[in-house]
């Protein structure tokens, strides 16, 4: 199948056992020009805009109609997987050349910079000069679709999000002399809100809590912490829920994406075309975040089709895996959302 060929000839790129093509890196340049070739290849008109993305347009016989966009990004995490990205670009360029000229102009974009904050993206929005409407085939990165038996999905919307820090204070002492009923522990107390802000998140749906940095002070292995600081990412699909979880978890955000929906009639022309592949519509809104939400945000119709991640969908990760008939079934459905948003 030619998609994952082209899939695994990118993550050959720097010759590592994992995909390894940082932001704005000789690898992502790399990784575009091969992708150029395969746009030049299919008939699309390249060219990269003023923030290094790759656009590939395949004039459509009704040119003055706003402009359908489709693809994703190229660049990944260090050690990285196969998919993330990757297969958004690749699938967009097959399914662009398998339709070939529509009414409007269809274009493949692979948007530089999606791993540290979607800075192509950002940067075509700054710019002003946006697309009628985008697409974007993604992973789905985690395990639902696997566990519910079903290989692709709507995406619906992409979470909202909050960040910043919590600090807890204690008094040092020598680890070995200070009783245990008479210590100011700030490690103790740190965790027993470290497990009250996971029983926050578990008691709302679909809400997720993360800490994934901690420091405290003074640092030695024998003396009692005086003082703990740890980072707090809390997650939710709508506003209400994302405001319900900060105020449980009890934090002062420092950082705040407030959730995005995708636009209706787009998800249609997606669940339109998962009824005729035989597939139910299924819905999941988006963990992570996506060129589709900066897109959707400054008010670019858009929408998502994920495809059912494996391995318990880890990824960012060499173990990233979506199966080869999985991939054929998203390319296809890709096809049949174009064609429908083209008519």
């Amino acid at each position: 199948m030619r998609t994952l060929e082209r899939l695994e000839q990118l993550y050959g790129i720097g010759g590592g056992p994992s995909a390894n093509r940082p932001a704005y890196s000789p690898a992502e340049d790399e990784a575009l020009a091969i992708a150029a070739g395969w746009m030049e290849e299919a008939g699309l008109a390249v060219e990269h805009d003023g923030a290094g993305n790759l656009i590939g347009r395949l004039c459509g016989t009704e040119p003055q109609l706003p402009e359908l966009w489709t693809g994703s990004h190229l660049d990944s995490v260090p050690a990285g997987g196969r998919f993330d990205g990757a297969l958004g670009v690749v699938a967009g360029i097959e399914a662009v050349e398998r339709l070939g000229r529509q009414k409007p102009t269809l274009a493949v974009v692979s948007f530089r910079g999606e791993e540290v904050g979607c800075l192509g993206s950002r940067a075509r929005v700054e710019s002003g000069d946006l697309p009628g409407a985008w697409v974007e085939l993604h992973i789905e990165q985690g395990p639902r679709l696997d566990r519910a038996g079903l290989p692709l999905a709507v995406v619906p919307g992409i979470v909202g999000y909050a960040r910043g820090e919590i600090t807890f204070s204690g008094r040092a002492g020598h680890a070995g002399t200070t009783p245990m009923d008479a210590r100011e522990d700030a490690l103790v107390a740190a965790a027993e809100r470290l497990l009250a802000i996971r029983e926050a998140a578990l008691g709302i749906p679909d809400a997720v809590a993360t800490v994934g940095q901690l420091s405290l002070e003074p640092g030695g292995v024998n003396v009692i912490p005086s003082s703990v600081t740890f980072s707090v990412d809390a997650r939710a699909p709508d506003v209400e829920r994302l405001d319900r979880l900060v105020g449980t978890v009890g934090f002062e955000p420092t950082l705040r994406v407030e959730p995005v929906a995708m636009d209706e009639d787009i998800c249609t022309a997606v669940r339109a075309a998962l009824e005729e592949l035989g597939l139910p519509a299924v819905e999941l809104t988006s963990g992570a975040g996506h060129d589709a939400g900066i897109l959707a945000a400054a008010g670019v119709p858009s929408a998502m089709l994920f495809v059912r991640s494996l391995n318990g969908g880890v990824s960012h990760s060499p173990d990233e895996l979506s199966s080869p008939e999985d991939v054929a079934l998203a390319v296809d459905a890709l096809e049949l959302i174009l064609r429908q948003l083209s008519r």
